[in-house]
């Protein structure tokens, strides 16, 4: 099974949260943090249902009543072939999508077409109203994500090479227990959090080794660090 080069980029505390009131501490930090995300210039970025609800569907959710009888055959559709993605993994379907694609005042996320990352556990109600948006979608797992099967697809189904991946922590943990990243890059900032997810919140996976390849100052005491498999 072919894979894309996986790279792991995240904000995370002292402490290894993801989330939490440490991300309000630098502006600069974060427009840091965007930065290296471009300079990576991957062909997709990749996160969890509950970041992209965050962050990109501002939690609506999808209107299924249009498509209360609809009948879908459970097969990978492929909408749009397109320079740059945005991998979803949303594994019963509940993102209320506006458009095929992303809009974002950052070029980093901007106009990056959506692929819905499924399980056999979705709705046909849920894969009509995709099919209704042109957004391309893929199965990968009965009732939960195999990675390495979302990883094959979308190497020989969208031709993506370098893959970002951007949360959260269940997210994250799906591919670090699969052992699939190839590269890590931290922006830490030099605060501890109140609350938060961890980074790698689900982990049950043995060691993993990786080196470390760069330590860089950044804005207002944060480092970027990177590691490497």
């Amino acid at each position: 099974m072919q894979k894309p080069y996986i790279i792991l980029h995240m904000m995370t505390s002292l402490d290894g949260k993801i989330t939490g009131d440490f991300l309000n501490y630098s502006d600069a930090l974060g427009e840091d943090y965007y930065r290296i995300n471009r300079e990576y210039k991957a062909d997709a970025f990749c996160c969890g249902r509950i970041t992209m609800e965050g962050s990109f569907t501002q939690g609506k959710q999808p209107d299924l009543s249009p498509f209360a009888n609809a009948k879908v055959d459970r097969v990978d559709h492929v909408a749009i072939k397109a320079d740059y993605y945005a991998v979803s993994i949303d594994p019963h379907g509940r993102l209320g999508w506006y458009g095929d694609h992303i809009v974002d005042h950052d070029p980093g996320y901007d106009n990056a077409y959506i692929i819905e990352v499924l399980t056999q556990q979705v709705s046909d109600s849920y894969l009509a109203f995709l099919q209704s948006k042109g957004i391309s979608y893929i199965f990968c797992g009965d009732d939960k994500i195999d990675v390495s099967v979302m990883n094959d697809k979308l190497v020989r189904l969208f031709g993506i090479k370098k893959l970002m991946l951007e949360g959260g922590g269940l997210t994250d943990s799906l591919f670090v227990d699969a052992d699939v990243i190839d590269e890590m890059s931290l922006v830490l900032v030099p605060a501890l959090s109140n609350e938060g997810i961890d980074l790698f919140a689900g982990k049950n996976c043995n060691l993993v080794a990786y080196s470390q390849t760069k330590v860089q100052p950044l804005a207002d005491g944060g480092l970027w660090l990177n590691y490497k498999k």
